[in-house]
C-alpha cells in the first residue's frame, strides 16, 4: 500500500488508518516521490493526493499507468476536490476510486478493502 501526500499529517493518518488494519504502508510526499516508490516496490494500492508540488496526483497517475509495476493496482485518490470535470480527467488516467478529505477512517479503510482486498 503506498499513500502519497504532500502533507505529513494527511499521510501518517492513512497509515496508522491502513497499518492498524494489518497494511504494509509506503509513504511519499509528492507523485515524484511516490512514482519511485511505486515502481521500486510491489504495492497493493495508491492512494495519492491531487495537488502536490513536484507532480500532482494526476500526472503520478498517468505516468505510473504508462509503467508496467501499474497492472492491476487500484489507485484512490483522496482530496479535497469534487468537481465532476476533476473526477472525469482522474477516471480518464486510470483512477479507481475518489475519496474527499476530510476523510472517516472507516470509510478509508471499507473503500480500500473493496479495491485491494
Amino acid at each position: 500500500m503506498l499513500t502519497i501526500d504532500d502533507s505529513a499529517s494527511i499521510r501518517q493518518m492513512v497509515s496508522v488508518t491502513l497499518s492498524a488494519a494489518g497494511y504494509r504502508v509506503l509513504e511519499a510526499c509528492d507523485g515524484a516521490d511516490g512514482y519511485g516508490k511505486a515502481t521500486a516496490n510491489a504495492v497493493s494500492a495508491v492512494i495519492t493526493d491531487l495537488n502536490m508540488p513536484v507532480m500532482s496526483g494526476l500526472d503520478f497517475i498517468r505516468k505510473y499507468r504508462a509503467h508496467p509495476a501499474s497492472t492491476g493496482v487500484p489507485i484512490l485518490f483522496l482530496t479535497t476536490e469534487s468537481s465532476d470535470e476533476v473526477k472525469q480527467q482522474a477516471r480518464a488516467a486510470g483512477a479507481t476510486g475518489w475519496i474527499v478529505k476530510p476523510f472517516k477512517q472507516d470509510q478509508l479503510l471499507a473503500v480500500v478493502r473493496k479495491v485491494a482486498g
